[in-house]
């Protein structure tokens, strides 16, 4: 990192509440607090997948979560597919970029499968 730059970083955890609802944490993070955060949202139980933006909207780096053995592998698969064009997830980054809010959390409508792994 150089002298001037400091992380100013989007960081979603996407979050298994119940078998047929996922929900979308977001958090706008500066400086030093931003690698803890997304260490936070790796290491959260229920964190299915996480991923960090930046506030261009850049996808800077992402993976499975602490809880991603709540679904099946493929759900993971698709998650990580659709994060760029999910429109709740875009939604999201959008009211995170914007700073009007630094904390943001909503359902991912249609995420979940309709049935658990046998």
């Amino acid at each position: 990192m150089g002298l001037f730059s400091r992380k100013d970083w989007n960081i979603l955890a996407i979050i298994f509440e119940r078998s047929d609802l996922f929900q979308i944490n977001g958090q706008r993070v500066k400086g030093a607090a931003a690698e803890k955060a997304r260490d936070g949202a790796k290491r959260h139980p229920r964190s299915l997948f996480w991923a960090v933006f930046d506030q261009k909207g850049a996808y800077l780096e992402g993976g499975p979560g602490a809880g991603s053995n709540n679904v099946p592998a493929d759900t993971v698969k698709r998650l990580e597919r659709e994060l760029r064009y999910n429109s709740a997830i875009q939604e999201v980054l959008k009211t995170l970029s914007s700073g009007s809010e630094d904390k943001v959390a909503r359902p991912m409508p249609g995420a979940a499968p309709s049935k658990r792994p046998e």
